[in-house]
């Protein structure tokens, strides 16, 4: 059964609401038909400090601003930060919802049953069992990553994860710095790896400011430029949505979105295919073997 209120701590005040008191969606226009069916979208990285937990509640709330909603949201991150944001938070949506990776199957399905529309989920950092596990249950998956070597060498064990489970991957440059060379670097070599994400979030200490106290920065002020990089995120993410159809039938390369390229120039790397810092020694000893 859904619990659809989080108390990290004995005797703290709970904040929810049932689905059926959600926002409704507004008149549907014909771009807008991917939003009929629940999706799942996945935040999950293995590195942490990545931005998956302020990314997904950012996006959870716009999307339901937009009107794409009813919008739910779980927290798969033993440490909750999520869960304690949104218990700051205010507004009575999106809705969280307590559940267990037991059960998660069942309550997504209960979720779809009444009528939500899109389930955000984070994950933990680290734990591949977890990551897999949740991943499994995602329509799309954003792989936030921060331009530094160390964050796009770390990124390749997740990229494995999504991939053996067939899943839809979209990477996001997160917490990058304005005119930095590295941001365009980063971003050319995660294309060699998925679709690249054509909206940079940059860091801001807006962003920080508004996960205080349960807000997000569209909230705080929709007219600055975080606000700004968050409502072309969130629209991209939606288009991203209405293809996953035509995605996960696997159809022909259809240009630059195509899944898996995997072709080009690494990230600071010499070598022609990149890796992500994935070991390649062990694939040609396979080739070896198998001579």
């Amino acid at each position: 059964m859904i619990d659809r209120h989080y108390d990290p701590t004995p005797g703290s005040t709970l904040l929810g609401s049932d689905l059926d008191a959600a926002n409704p969606t507004s008149e549907e226009t014909p771009e807008e038909s991917w939003r009929q069916p629940m999706r799942v979208i996945v935040f999950a990285s293995q590195k942490g400090g990545s931005g998956k937990t302020t990314l997904c509640g950012q996006l959870a709330v716009q999307a339901d601003r937009a009107g794409a909603g009813p919008v739910a949201l779980i927290d798969t991150d033993p440490q909750g930060s999520l869960a304690d944001w949104w218990n700051a938070r205010a507004a009575e949506t999106p809705t969280f919802v307590k559940t267990s990776f037991a059960h998660m199957k069942e309550d997504l399905e209960e979720l779809r049953a009444q009528g939500t529309k899109l389930v955000f989920i984070d994950t933990p950092p680290a734990v591949a069992e977890t990551i897999e596990a949740v991943v499994g249950h995602a329509d799309l998956v954003v792989i936030p990553t921060r331009p530094s070597p160390h964050d796009l060498r770390a990124v390749g064990a997740t990229v494995d994860i999504i991939e053996g489970l067939g899943k839809p991957l979209v990477f996001v440059v997160n917490g990058a710095t304005r005119r930095a060379r590295i941001t365009g670097e980063a971003a050319v070599a995660l294309s060699q790896h998925g679709t690249v994400a054509p909206v940079t979030v940059h860091q801001r200490v807006d962003f920080a400011t508004s996960m205080i106290d349960g807000r997000t920065v569209n909230e705080i002020n929709a007219a600055s430029r975080s606000a700004e990089e968050i409502d072309g995120l969130w629209q991209y993410l939606a288009t991203r949505l209405g293809k996953v159809e035509r995605r996960m039938a696997r159809l022909p390369f259809d240009g630059a979105d195509q899944r898996y390229p995997n072709h080009g120039r690494p990230f600071a790397g010499p070598v022609a295919r990149p890796t992500f810092g994935r070991r390649v020694e062990h694939v040609a000893v396979a080739h070896q073997i198998a001579e």
